[in-house]
């Protein structure tokens, strides 16, 4: 757990000086713990470290994971989810990260017995790599998405490019958050779209900068028992 409390304490205070550099305060910023590549057993140091808020992106791994994780976590859905898998998962998690279809929206409706926080994906960027809806279709979509019950809208989310160029990161963040506050202003009821879910291991700081609320933090902060074994 030492290793998890040490990366903790040097990520919180990076997020607490790039909030600081804005003006922001550090407590409207949550960071995700992405347990993808460790083991539960590292999930449940993360927990007792006090990260009580886990990221998964792949849905055999949320579910063993939340099998012997049974209280005291928020389980963040972080990647692509198949159509499919829907009914294994969806009723497991409190955050879905990656709403970019009708065709999700639907299967969300029929499986969930609640209502399921929803982060609408925005590929920014416009990489043909990269998942989500284009920010153009991002205002009809949340439109069509006042008909379904179980879902509610409460941000975007993207993904910078995997670049050394800072401020094309800049401004892939810096745009979502203009799209960000152009819903938030339409007060949809179902789509209150108040958070940004934008931010990893290698460019967290810029994303807190530019106004995320969530920050996804793997490698950086419970390590890669896959990559270390």
């Amino acid at each position: 757990m030492t290793l998890i409390i040490n990366n903790l304490e040097e990520i919180q205070l990076k997020v607490e000086k790039a909030a600081n550099r804005v003006g922001r305060q550090v407590a409207d910023v949550s960071i995700i713990a992405v347990t993808k590549q460790v083991s539960t057993e590292r999930a449940i140091e993360a927990l007792d470290a006090g990260l009580n808020q886990l990221g998964e992106n792949r849905p055999e791994g949320l579910l063993e994971k939340s099998e012997s994780i049974i209280d005291g976590a928020v389980w963040h859905f972080i990647g692509s989810m198949q159509t499919r898998k829907v009914k294994q998962v969806i009723d497991k998690i409190d955050y879905l990260h990656s709403l970019d279809r009708i065709s999700l929206a639907d299967e969300i409706e029929k499986r969930a017995t609640r209502i399921v926080n929803c982060f609408v994906q925005v590929n920014v960027s416009g990489e043909e790599s990269k998942h989500g809806l284009q920010p153009e279709e991002v205002i009809p979509f949340i439109e069509q998405l006042s008909q379904y019950s179980r879902i509610r809208v409460v941000g975007l989310m993207t993904m910078a490019p995997n670049t050394e160029d800072l401020e094309v990161v800049r401004n892939v963040f810096k745009n979502l958050k203009k799209l960000q506050l152009e819903v938030e202003k339409n007060g949809y009821a179902h789509a209150p779209c108040h958070d940004l879910s934008m931010g990893m291991s290698n460019d967290y700081e810029i994303a807190v900068e530019e106004g995320a609320t969530y920050v996804r933090i793997g490698t950086a902060l419970v390590g890669n028992e896959r990559r270390d074994s």
